[in-house]
């Protein structure tokens, strides 16, 4: 099982270059970035993760992923590099495929493009996306930035991004593209993967689910024409190696951990969840 770690990078954060080196050296495979642009300061929208919906304090002081990301390239030369997730109806595919295409260029082939759709409403509308319809958006995008990314001269035309023949370089060094990993559990999320994805990302996932997602992944791939096992299952937010042991016995083929903070003395917290989830 390739086991990578997800950090939260704000302001008080240390060298986001200095954490990825030392997360590579201690083994983990893949380094991974949430994203919020935005926290609105009035919203009705409930989060998922706090038990009386409200927002952490936290999320309005994330950095953006595709610079930190871009750091962390910069101090390393294997880790893999993901975004869990880059809320993608927040953004322009043309300014985000030339960005993530030269983020996969100058790392060497190293990028994942983890995505979702979001659930803060307010954020989603401020930064221009449809919340009501956020993953035909989303599908969109990704085919966009897909022709953007494999020919010479682009051009797309969809309800949402509408462009002529375009030229935009570098391309990235993984081909046909960098690997797209769809996160959540929405209703049509596996015929979405098939689709337009390479990977699930799971939140609060169980063994039962995963195994579950697992079979509905493999026959939906069988009845499109996909290898199975093309299609890859990440964890996310592992919290022990037992954990780890039984989503992969589930089907799941990478998992992250969460590295608790990035603060000064984050390094010896890396090197703690090393020696607990790695060995």
């Amino acid at each position: 099982m390739k086991v990578g770690v997800n950090v939260a990078v704000g302001s008080k954060s240390m060298d986001i270059g200095a954490l990825a080196k030392k997360a590579e050296d201690l083994g983990f495979e893949s380094i991974w970035m949430a994203e919020h642009p935005i926290i609105p300061v009035h919203s009705d929208s409930k989060y998922g993760g706090t038990p009386d919906g409200s927002i952490p304090d936290y999320m309005s002081d994330m950095a953006d992923p595709f610079i930190s990301l871009a750091i962390a390239s910069a101090t390393t030369s294997k880790i893999m590099l993901g975004t869990s997730i880059c809320l993608i109806p927040e953004h322009n595919p043309l300014v985000q495929a030339k960005q993530i295409a030269a983020l996969d260029f100058h790392s060497g082939g190293r990028f994942i493009f983890g995505i979702g759709t979001g659930w803060l409403r307010e954020e989603t509308e401020i930064m221009g996306g449809d919340f009501d319809h956020r993953w035909t958006q989303a599908r969109e995008s990704v085919e966009a930035m897909k022709e953007l990314w494999t020919k010479d001269e682009a051009e797309y035309h969809g309800r949402y991004f509408d462009f002529p023949p375009v030229r935009v370089f570098p391309k990235p060094i993984q081909k046909p593209n960098p690997p797209v990993f769809l996160g959540g559990a929405a209703k049509n999320v596996f015929k979405r993967v098939i689709s337009y994805g390479d990977g699930w990302m799971p939140v609060r996932a169980t063994p039962e689910s995963v195994k579950a997602g697992r079979a509905s992944l493999d026959e939906l791939a069988d009845a499109a024409g996909r290898d199975p096992n093309s299609i890859q299952i990440m964890i996310y937010g592992a919290s022990s190696r037992d954990e780890i042991k039984q989503m992969e016995d589930a089907g799941a083929n990478m998992a992250t951990v969460r590295l608790a903070s990035s603060e000064p003395g984050a390094l010896e917290g890396l090197e703690k969840l090393a020696e607990e989830m790695l060995g």
